[in-house]
Formats: structure tokens, C-alpha cells, sequence
């Protein structure tokens, strides 16, 4: 528990730290999706 007695996500304090790994994870599943697609893709 926080001093003030909010219970905060893994202890995190700040809102844009949150948003800051939501984005990284988001980003990583977009690109690994994105890879995934296009994997077998012929290129001409």
C-alpha cells in the first residue's frame, strides 16, 4: 500500500510509467503480428 493508501499497479506511482510499458508491450505485439503475416510473403 502507498502512504496515502491506494494500492498501485506493481508499485508504480506515475500514470506515464504505466502508459510508457503498455505502449512498449503494444508496439511489440504489433510488430510480432505484423512479422507473423508477412513471414511467407513472396517479394518480387
Amino acid at each position: 500500500m502507498a502512504p496515502g493508501g491506494e494500492a498501485h499497479m506493481l508499485g508504480i506511482d506515475d500514470p506515464w510509467i504505466i502508459l510508457g510499458y503498455a505502449l512498449s508491450i503494444g508496439c511489440t505485439v504489433i510488430a510480432v503480428l505484423y512479422g507473423w503475416w508477412k513471414w511467407n510473403e513472396e517479394v518480387d
